[in-house]
């Protein structure tokens, strides 16, 4: 259930005295690269993030074969599943806009690392309450719900303790690719959890899959602990958490460059969520209503959910090879609008051998999309404030994410009686991708380079309408001529 949780003292140039004095103020903007820049170093060569990352890797496995399982529970003993799902989803999710702003604010005034330590074990608990439950054969959507919230909750708080951890053990030049690695292993991990837990499920059912998912626990918080202190950053001792709070909601509404990563992030979830979210029914009421028996069923689910993931990986060699002079104020619409035209394209198909393709393609703008935004967002914020600024994203993040299932879910009931299940959980999916693909296409045209920390002045800084503009960012070139600028 926590699958969409775990995605992210100091090495960084910032670690000493003199760095502390000058973590709250902004980030600046990065250099023009060069078209002879050197290779990119490989961010795995140092060691606590290496450790972090392989702990994560096991972790995130066992993170997606309980999703499969639970996803499946709830599409096969409820009337009615695709509102289920979406109660689910937003049982995950709400706690989120509850106690997500106050999480950020526990991250930037205790230890980042023992935090993280703490809400780690909690949710392990939470998932051997699962594997005991499913034992016992009292895995009743009632008891899955009220677990669903008890995890929501603690992620409210282990989410920007995880999110601050990766900036603390890289340098800042290297943090896009570490935040792109973390996405490469949850990926991976998206591939190979949802096609075991599919072969799993069919062979044993959910409760091995649950089991696996409570002791992926144990490699994760073993690499934590052996990470350097993370005490939390210098503040005024007088702030209030209320100003603290609306000093995060200032600094992410406020300024050009982080708002609109804000709402680039928000906007994707709310409206790519339903496509992860109902899967289960493409399976079971769009691509097989009755060929297929429980069994097969099942495995075809745990393979869609890992071709999403094998998309997602690929969009990691995509992002790798781009060059380092493509901005992200480019790469998100781009990637927006890619994924809406995905996300239509796969919940209009009614055959797999045309759904699939267009589900890897979803998957690749997925990666590309959350891994920049969250990129551009890390970039941008300062560590003295970085739990409260990454809360903020998180409480409107997995809010749009719990509501956009919710909603996809209701319209599905709305039609199914006229139209069936299939078309109604089609209609959901389908609207979604149309109009995400209309707002990347927007934002591609009317673009915002504060989003990469530029501003009027600095070299590249445009601002003029044009989809081609927006689609070469040829004023970024490095050769590009002064006409272009």
């Amino acid at each position: 259930m926590e699958e969409v949780a775990k995605h992210e003292m100091s090495i960084t140039p910032r670690a000493g005295e003199e760095g502390r004095k000058n973590e709250s103020a902004p980030a600046p903007p990065p250099a023009a690269a060069s078209p002879h820049s050197a290779k990119r170093p490989n961010v795995l060569r140092h060691r606590h993030f290496r450790n972090v990352w392989i702990g994560a890797f096991g972790s995130s496995v066992g993170a997606w074969m309980e999703f499969i399982g639970v996803s499946w529970i709830i599409n096969t003993t409820t009337e009615k599943p695709a509102l289920y799902l979406g109660w689910h989803a937003a049982a995950t999710m709400l706690p989120m806009m509850v106690f997500g702003v106050a999480g950020g604010v526990v991250a930037d005034r205790v230890n980042r690392k023992k935090l993280l330590l703490v809400t780690q074990g909690i949710m392990m608990l939470i998932a051997l309450a699962l594997t005991l439950l499913a034992v016992f054969d009292k895995t009743t959507v009632p008891a899955l719900m009220s677990l669903t919230v008890l995890l929501g909750t603690t992620m409210a708080f282990n989410v920007p303790a995880w999110q601050v951890l990766t900036p603390r053990l890289v340098p800042r030049e290297e943090l896009t690719d570490a935040i792109v690695l973390q996405g490469l292993q949850f990926n991976i991990a998206r591939v190979i959890g949802p096609a075991l837990g599919g072969l799993l499920l069919a062979w044993q059912g959910p409760t091995v899959l649950f089991a696996i998912n409570t002791i992926s626990f144990i490699g994760v918080m073993f690499a934590v602990s052996t990470t350097p202190d993370s005490p939390p950053p210098a503040r005024n001792p007088h702030d209030s958490v209320w100003k603290e709070t609306m000093d995060g909601l200032s600094f992410t509404l406020h300024r050009v460059g982080p708002r609109a990563t804000f709402w680039a992030m928000t906007l994707f979830g709310f409206l790519a969520a339903p496509l992860q979210r109902m899967l289960p029914l493409f399976i079971s009421a769009v691509y097989f209503t009755k060929d297929l028996d429980k069994r097969q069923q099942e495995f075809g689910y745990g393979v869609l959910v890992g071709c999403m993931g094998l998309g997602a990986v690929l969009g990691v060699f995509v992002l790798r090879a781009m060059p380092n002079w493509y901005p992200k104020h480019h790469v998100i619409p781009v990637s927006i609008l890619f994924s809406g035209v995905a996300i239509a394209g796969f919940g209009a198909s009614t055959s797999p051998w045309l759904g699939v393709p267009f589900l890897v393609l979803a998957g690749m703008g997925w990666m590309a999309s959350f891994n920049t935004t969250s990129a551009a967002m890390q970039l941008l914020v300062p560590d003295a404030m970085r739990g409260r600024v990454m809360a903020v994203c998180n409480t409107a993040v997995f809010g749009a994410m719990a509501l956009g299932p919710l909603l996809a879910g209701y319209l599905g009931e709305m039609v199914k009686d006229k139209y069936g299940e299939g078309f109604g959980t089609q209609l959901g999916v389908t609207l979604g991708g149309l109009i995400m693909g209309a707002a990347g296409l927007v934002m591609l045209i009317w673009r915002t380079p504060e989003v990469d920390g530029l501003a009027p002045g600095h070299p590249g800084y445009d601002r003029r309408p044009g989809l081609w503009r927006g689609i070469t960012a040829e004023v970024h070139r490095p050769d590009a001529p002064t006409t272009l600028r």
